[in-house]
């Protein structure tokens, strides 16, 4: 479950993605693979040991930095909509 802070409180990275890149790591740290086993987020995601919430946040990080490298949606504008 993505816990959000209040509106006040601002990420220091400002750049794209920043926010998906931040709820992912909360997801990974809140994990049972980094509480439990005591290994790093890297090593949690390699081995596939990640909850649903979390595999889809990866996809969706994944999916927003692939748009930042798509020409194509300059001209199109964003896929689906």
């Amino acid at each position: 479950m993505v816990v959000y802070g209040p509106e006040d409180v601002k990420l220091a990275d400002n750049t794209a993605c920043a926010s998906i890149r931040a709820d992912l790591k909360i997801c990974l740290l809140n994990s049972s693979c980094c509480k439990v086993d005591k290994k790093t987020p890297r090593q949690c995601l390699k081995e596939g040991q990640i909850s649903d919430e979390c595999h889809q946040l990866r996809q969706i990080f994944f999916e927003c930095k692939r748009s930042l490298l798509d020409n194509r949606r300059r001209f199109r504008g964003l896929k689906g909509y």
